[in-house]
């Protein structure tokens, strides 16, 4: 069984063929998909998706995330904010993200980001849930506020989670390593002159779990396509091949990596 830990399927580009992306990423061997949520509206969509896809005899078991974006934190309120923690204690929800930091787009609201990813943070040390963080050219801003967290933390040990879409380089490995996150590695191992397979070469296989960001980051040779969870076995193979590998031993490997971290049910 594979898992896809981080898939947008809620969004509109799958609103015409939903049931046959399903199908496709259970015909593949894909056990469990994870959706991250980006804004309030999301979270709903991802909960009712979770409620309606619980039986792993119909297919990929779907469950939600509950957290707003960087890049939504710009027009998010207080009062989104608190909604995010309601939804945090919901049975369906099973981690909070998508939170994180990103320095692309505008670094007009840095502050409010850095706000936003502490009350993050907190809520999931709250409600012993994973964080899925989403890193965007600010690596040593994300680590320097998860570790201060930490620090002052009256449960160090319950901030834990996924840096996803994981591409190093390499100091900034060893400190997420430090800090006990795992990686979410995707379609990016699969680019040319990428630079993924190296700067993510001295991760443990513990500690790397497998994802797809679908529709974004799509693998090779699909690249330019939409991305689903099927592909997550073209990540799947793609590392096999760089760690030297069978596919067999990376599949067991990241989907205990997933289940144990996310708390899942295997059947």
């Amino acid at each position: 069984m594979l898992i896809d830990t981080h898939a947008h399927i809620f969004l509109e580009q799958f609103q015409s063929d939903f049931d046959q992306v399903l199908e496709r990423a259970n015909g593949v061997g894909v056990g469990h998909i994870l959706l991250p949520a980006i804004d309030v509206a999301s979270i709903e969509s991802c909960i009712h998706l979770a409620e309606s896809h619980r039986d792993p005899g119909t297919g990929p078991v779907l469950h939600a995330m509950a957290g707003i974006h960087p890049s939504a934190v710009q027009e998010a309120t207080d009062v989104d904010m608190q909604r995010v923690r309601e939804f945090a204690a919901h049975p369906a929800v099973l981690a909070i993200g998508e939170t994180g930091l990103d320095y692309y787009w505008d670094r007009s609201f840095d502050d409010k980001q850095h706000a936003f990813l502490r009350e993050h943070i907190r809520l999931a040390a709250k409600v012993d849930k994973p964080l899925v963080f989403h890193d965007r050219e600010a690596s040593e801003d994300l680590v320097r506020i998860v570790a201060e967290e930490k620090a002052r933390s009256a449960y160090p040990e319950r901030i834990r989670g996924v840096f996803h879409c994981f591409g190093g380089p390499d100091a900034h490995t060893e400190l997420v390593l430090d800090l006990g996150f795992h990686m979410g590695i995707g379609g990016t191992l699969t680019f040319k002159n990428g630079g993924v397979p190296e700067n993510t070469s001295t991760v443990p296989m513990d500690r790397i779990i497998l994802e797809t960001d679908a529709p974004y980051l799509t693998p090779a040779p699909h690249r330019g396509k939409r991305n689903e969870p099927a592909y997550v076995r073209l990540v799947a193979e793609k590392l096999a091949e760089v760690r030297g590998l069978s596919v067999e031993e990376v599949e067991a490997v990241t989907t205990a990596n997933a289940a144990t971290l996310f708390g899942l049910e295997l059947v």
